[in-house]
């Protein structure tokens, strides 16, 4: 079976030749930065009517985690287009975090689309270092299909926990590797280095509900679902909110 995972992977490689090409010449990173954003601006569309009961169900208790003044302040990490703005309650004091700068003006016009929300900054930073948001300064941490493309997972989660105030709460929900038994695996595993470049550092395999449960959280509720998309590929998800 690795042998032919291995024959396959070779063959999507040689198809995708020219963005191997790219990539080695330090062309294409350059292009997904510029890119991605009009992409994603369109595949969150579709995922979030996908998804929009699942999201409703996971963000449905947000403002229980708000500090005294009952104004809940909430960090996004890997923001995107601020596809996330219109599950979050009214009031709510919004600040973002994403490495691609080029998602700043996608997220001004999710910002006016949102009214209902507070927005206090958009800073450009990648989720393992965010030495720009103060310890304990947050209420809630949202990450919505990040932690399949950031470079150390453990390290990302540690700024999650050092960047909530104790008693706060982190909410995900991620594309994850299928059952290692089914086929659907077995296609993720020989499409995931095409994958990888063609959307921006995605990863296909990751077992990405390990990390969270090695993750230094009081509480955890954690469940796995088959997604009802479009793409079987990234059908398996994991989602759900652990407390500090």
């Amino acid at each position: 079976m690795a042998l032919t995972i291995s024959i396959l992977q070779l063959a999507v490689c040689a198809l995708a030749f020219p963005i191997y090409l790219l990539n080695f010449l330090g062309l294409w990173n350059w292009i997904c930065k510029k890119c991605f954003p009009y992409f994603l601006i369109r595949l969150t569309a579709m995922y979030n009517t996908q998804m929009a009961s699942k999201k409703r169900e996971l963000f449905s208790n947000l403002q229980e985690f708000a500090g005294p003044s009952g104004k809940l302040s909430l960090l996004e990490v890997g923001c995107g287009t601020g596809a996330n703005f219109k599950f979050y309650p009214p009031g709510c004091r919004v600040t973002c975090v994403d490495p691609n700068p080029n998602f700043e003006k996608f997220l001004i016009k999710s910002i006016a689309e949102n009214r209902h929300l507070q927005f206090e900054r958009f800073v450009v930073a990648a989720g393992e270092n965010m030495h720009q948001v103060a310890d304990g300064s947050m209420d809630v941490v949202v990450l919505t299909l990040v932690l399949c493309s950031v470079k150390n997972q453990e390290q990302i989660l540690q700024e999650v926990c050092r960047v909530l105030r104790p008693g706060g709460a982190f909410y995900f929900m991620e594309h994850v590797a299928a059952e290692q038994s089914t086929w659907n695996y077995f296609w993720q595993q020989v499409l995931d280095p095409v994958w990888f470049l063609l959307f921006d550092g995605c990863n296909l395999t990751r077992e990405s509900w390990k990390a969270v449960e090695r993750a230094s959280f009081s509480k955890l509720k954690l469940q796995h679902i088959q997604a009802p998309l479009s793409w079987k590929l990234v059908r398996p998800h994991i989602y759900g909110y652990a407390v500090k």
